[in-house]
């Protein structure tokens, strides 16, 4: 049979899918439409159950819309002459027998685990190209050499074509082409915490991403309403790999940098090396709790005051008293403020009627807590012993006020604690968010109010619908409030999706947690991170050798350790994808001279053009750069072009000034960026700007070493200056 019959036939059968596909689409928005037009009217059980209806309606067509390119993308053809589909979603037809099967499912293993010596009952497994509902071609990697006869491509044909391919600003999945190592990583056990090292180029974004989608897909009941959350190096990054797991049939994950982690707030700001060195020590943790503790002061000397004209006291005694008290409550310093302020009332309240040679039961007594509560002399005296403070102004005043920061820190040193004081609007950087996630554990919110703007909305909905059951039922009669009741209804249920209420909530329990980058990571973010999933199921992905960050990792075991203990294991990703061997080559042989611990990369492919040199003046320096990088956008009909440089600002000035550039020529195909800003990004070119600058920066050496493997076709090298040592050869 020719390949022309066969993809035919293949034809026929992806047809059947995407057929099988829109009808559930179908399906899905008539009901969701019918629990819609059912309105908001009836008992609040009723109301719950249409909102939960709602919400896996719409979780379900947001799946069924994301999965459209490459539905279908493989076959397993067994001895017993049966054939098995592999797709992103598994679809079963009117009588629920399988149509097409789920990649995540045990029964699509083979798919990517069988190899000739081990090929079980499986003699084909082929590879469909697609375009868009077309299929394209077909690739065969035939596992039993007896059946030679119904042949075409053999081998990596499918893998090979994916890495050639161009690269867009969004990233794609590699369902189709995940390898033997990938795949053992991908499904590995959900329990402890995995730590993927990986060299650039090994897919460890990927693996990472997919191994999110089959957890989802393995541990539903378990993560389904706990959700998984996402922590990438940037904004950028995550835009960049935003559609693969919604392609993966997974809607379900938060996504976020440590930036980014308090909602509400954002790391807009930077940091000296040296202050975010300091700030990425765990020893944080205890600065905190010393700050917290030193805004509940006892006053040096008893205070004396006069109610009504009877003389009172605010003692000493009374005031340790009090706050022993609250801190056995082991609630939040705000919180627990409460418990202080009405500890405090009862002892002066009590000491009034006394005074007063009154019944300490007297009718009169909350009269008299009320006088007492809104004295001037006793607020003012209780918020000085106890004063309630935000997180967000508590970081503000360790950070602008010397002696706040002496206080909370004295085993800094002076020149340590210098390198810290800023101005108190200074923008939040990324080191803080930690320190002001520890505050805030430490802190609560103020007098109990969420500044979460759509925790708000939430409340304020359910409080009218609280207000109008009691009105429409007669019910309450002092039982229930409408306040009470709005609370009862927002824990019971919500219309959002999980993912939807976590991203939002600051102390949301996470059932698994993926990090990618996690090099970059200091002890601070790693706290803030184990509160979010305290099972301690994580994936981590990342390189010690391009840890650019002062605070970050350079050796999994001594940072992990002591907060994983065993349940802490590694794997490693050894072959590169992305980079040719030319490249990679050289990379390694930079990283390895500059005393980086490089992994060895074991390169899939070459190309022989992939590296060019070029040394002109230090004038010309940038224009040769910008001349290399406008050629390859003009000679590419896709892909995209990265010039990396330690000075943006200036290559993007010269860019736009220099006579016959395009308009447009700074676009997503052509980036102009930092080194820092394309770690975990990959390019068609890359254009590397002075490679001694860049190893003279604050990154240095893994600076270098990540621009240097990011271009998965060429690499251009323009240096005014002799190169650094390790390019030589």
């Amino acid at each position: 049979m020719s390949e022309a019959e066969q993809i035919a036939i293949e034809q026929g059968s992806v047809d059947g899918f995407y057929q099988r596909l829109d009808e559930l689409r179908v399906i899905v928005r008539t009901k969701l439409a019918e629990v819609r037009r059912a309105g908001p009217s009836g008992s609040p059980q009723n109301r719950s159950e249409r909102d939960a209806f709602a919400s896996m309606y719409e979780d379900r067509l947001s799946q069924l819309e994301a999965i459209e390119d490459r539905l279908c993308f493989g076959r397993l053809d067994f001895d017993d002459e049966t054939v098995r589909y592999i797709g992103r979603i598994g679809l079963t037809d009117e009588d629920h027998l399988p149509l097409l099967t789920d990649w995540r499912a045990p029964a699509a293993e083979p798919f990517y685990q069988a190899t000739a010596q081990q090929r079980g009952d499986v003699w084909r497994r082929r590879h469909l190209v697609t375009r868009g509902r077309h299929v394209t071609g077909l690739d065969d990697d035939l596992l039993d050499l007896d059946r030679a006869q119904d042949s075409h491509l053999t081998g990596e044909g499918a893998l090979m074509a994916a890495l050639a391919r161009g690269r867009t600003a969004k990233m794609t999945d590699i369902v189709a082409t995940i390898q033997r190592e990938q795949d053992a990583i991908i499904r590995s056990e959900l329990d402890g915490a995995l730590v993927v090292q990986g060299g650039p180029g090994t897919g460890k974004t990927a693996v990472a991403l997919h191994r999110a989608a089959y957890l989802l897909y393995a541990h539903r009941n378990r993560l389904e309403r706990s959700g998984v959350l996402l922590v990438g190096p940037s904004r950028t990054f995550l835009r960049y790999i935003d559609q693969v797991l919604p392609s993966l049939g997974e809607t379900g994950v938060v996504a976020t940098t440590i930036g980014s982690l308090v909602p509400g707030i954002t790391a807009t700001g930077t940091d000296t090396f040296a202050a975010a060195k300091l700030k990425g020590r765990k020893a944080w943790v205890k600065i905190i709790a010393q700050a917290v503790r030193a805004r509940e002061r006892v006053p040096r000397r008893d205070i004396e005051f006069t109610l009504d004209g009877t003389d009172l006291t605010i003692s000493r005694h009374d005031v340790i008293d009090a706050m022993s008290r609250a801190r056995r409550s082991h609630k939040p310093h705000n919180e627990a403020r409460a418990v202080f302020v009405r500890d405090m009332l009862r002892k002066l309240t009590d000491q009034y009627l006394a005074a007063q040679k009154l019944d300490p039961e007297s009718a009169d007594r909350a009269i008299v807590t009320e006088d007492l509560r809104t004295h001037q002399v006793v607020r003012r005296e209780l918020n000085l012993c106890w004063f309630p403070i935000s997180a967000e102004n508590l970081v503000r005043d360790l950070f602008a006020k010397p002696h706040r920061l002496a206080e909370a820190a004295p085993n800094f040193s002076e020149q340590e604690r210098e390198r810290l004081i800023r101005d108190r609007d200074h923008p939040w950087t990324v080191d803080d968010i930690p320190i002001l996630d520890e505050a805030w554990e430490l802190l609560g919110p103020v007098d109990g109010n969420e500044t979460d703007s759509n925790h708000d909305a939430q409340h304020a909905e359910a409080l009218r619908y609280a207000r109008d059951v009691l009105e429409s039922t007669g019910a309450g009669g002092g039982l229930v409030d409408a306040e009470t009741l709005a609370r009862r209804f927002m824990a019971s249920h919500s219309h959002h999706s999980a993912a939807d209420r976590a991203a939002h909530d600051r102390s949301w329990v996470y059932g698994h947690v993926v990090v990618d980058e996690a090099q970059e990571l200091s002890e601070m973010a790693w706290h803030s991170l184990l509160r979010r999933c305290p099972t301690r199921s994580f994936t981590i992905v990342g390189d010690i050798a391009q840890t650019s960050s002062p605070a970050g990792t350079r050796n999994w075991n001594s940072r992990l350790r002591p907060f994983f203990g065993r349940q802490l294991r590694q794997a490693a990703l050894t072959v590169n994808y992305r980079t040719p061997r030319r490249i990679a080559d050289i990379a390694m042989r930079v990283g390895q001279t500059h005393g980086l611990p490089v992994t060895t990369l074991q390169s899939a492919r070459d190309i022989v053009d992939a590296l060019i040199f070029e040394q002109p003046s230090r004038e010309s320096a940038v224009a040769a750069a910008l001349k290399h990088s406008l050629d390859e956008l003009a000679s590419r009909a896709e892909g995209r072009i990265a010039l990396i440089t330690t000075d943006p600002q200036r290559v993007t000035h010269a860019m736009s000034t220099a006579p016959g550039t395009p308009q447009n020529a700074i676009s997503e195909r052509l980036v102009v960026v930092t080194p820092q800003g394309v770690k975990g990004l990959e390019f068609d070119v890359v254009v590397v700007l002075e490679p001694a600058q860049i190893l003279a920066g604050s990154g240095g050496a893994a600076d270098l070493f990540v621009a240097l493997t990011r271009p998965t076709q060429r690499l251009v090298v323009i240096h005014s200056g002799p190169l650094p040592q390790g390019f030589a050869g």
